[in-house]
């Protein structure tokens, strides 16, 4: 797949480092990323992804903009209280970016939906605040052999993940949170240039995956601490157990 003198131009930047180069552009420009959540995770993946050169990116959310939004998810204006985040966002991409393809689907995603929604891309960003969405995403990721990305912040806590194969993101959390009643940033609040932060922190992960480039991230927890800037690494390990990639 080549690239045009405009896209040249534009992901200069990306061309020059050895890491990325041509080759690794024409990756990114190949590629197709489902994002789940346009809220303040994909508020900071989704500009950073469109500004990248990911070929198609795909925005999953039925959610409309709040007020109490604004505070951590930039792509998002007072004016635009009431409006479908989704459809917001991909008007931010095909403005950021004339040769990424950008979809919308202003629905929820749930079990009955997941497959025929994720089917099909290369990778899927998740970015949502409940423990059961992300599950069923994690199982649809499973059964359909797509890498996921998780990404989560609360309060001043942030956690990205990739998963690929195994172990899974139910690994990690096990059954216990499948439910929609868990705890989210609506009760227990979250900082919004952490959001920022864990979203663009995605964002790199997803573009290094796309890239190839390494060490592979797959399997390795990475969790930022908001009030001490601290990274930290916890190697996952598959649960023989899971009820999904253990079988």
């Amino acid at each position: 797949m080549s690239l045009t003198d405009d896209e040249l131009d534009r992901y200069a930047r990306h061309i020059v480092l050895p890491q990325i180069g041509g080759v690794g552009q024409q990756r990114l420009k190949a590629a197709s990323i489902a994002i789940v959540g346009a809220g303040g995770i994909g508020a900071a993946a989704i500009p950073a992804l469109a500004g990248a050169g990911i070929g198609r990116l795909t925005i999953i959310d039925d959610d409309v903009v709040d007020l109490s939004n604004l505070q951590r998810q930039p792509l998002y204006r007072t004016s635009d209280v009431g409006e479908s985040k989704a459809a917001l966002a991909a008007t931010f991409v095909a403005e950021r970016n004339p040769h990424v393809a950008v979809s919308v689907i202003g629905e929820r995603l749930s079990a009955d939906n997941a497959a025929t929604l994720l089917a099909g891309h290369d990778l899927i960003l998740d970015g949502t605040d409940t423990f059961a969405t992300r599950l069923v995403v994690s199982d649809s990721a499973t059964s359909l052999g797509i890498p996921l990305l998780s990404a989560a912040a609360q309060q001043f806590q942030g956690q990205v993940a990739l998963f690929r194969g195994q172990p899974c993101y139910r690994c990690f959390v096990g059954d216990a949170f499948d439910a929609d009643d868990c705890d989210n940033c609506a009760e227990l609040g979250v900082l919004g240039a952490l959001t920022a932060t864990v979203g663009a922190f995605a964002a790199l992960v997803a573009i290094r995956a796309i890239v190839g480039i390494e060490p592979d991230a797959a399997g390795t927890l990475h969790l930022f601490d908001g009030t001490s800037l601290a990274w930290r690494r916890i190697r996952l390990t598959a649960d023989p157990a899971c009820t999904v990639c253990g079988l």
